[in-house]
């Protein structure tokens, strides 16, 4: 049996993200996700590229190649902003007690 669960985000990891999070609880295993949506839905945490500054890094490369750019040339962009979600309602009902010093490093909290 693990000690806890790194999940990484993809399409398998989504569509059974419940039967993940219902493992994870049976177990009480602590668990972190790379989605902020995984938090959000149930898991006790994630941490990962913020979300809303890929689609827009996204947006920005797609409207330089419709002005004209070639796409060979633009640069390769990694995520330079990461977010920490923490869902307190699962750490709860883990029996997890969150240091203060990691409450304070949480972008979001989830209560």
């Amino acid at each position: 049996m693990p000690d806890g669960l790194l999940m990484v985000a993809d399409a398998l990891t989504a569509l059974n993200r419940k039967r993940v999070f219902n493992f994870a609880a049976t177990h009480r295993l602590p668990a972190i996700y790379e989605a902020d949506n995984f938090a959000r839905d149930g898991g006790l945490m994630s941490y990962g590229p913020d979300e809303a500054g890929t689609i827009e890094r996204g947006a920005n490369l797609v409207e330089r190649i419709l002005k004209g750019e070639k796409p060979a040339d633009l640069p390769l962009e990694q995520p330079t902003r990461f977010r920490f979600v923490l869902n307190l309602k699962t750490a709860q009902s883990l029996g997890l007690t969150i240091p203060q010093s990691i409450l304070l490093l949480v972008d979001e909290l989830i209560k």
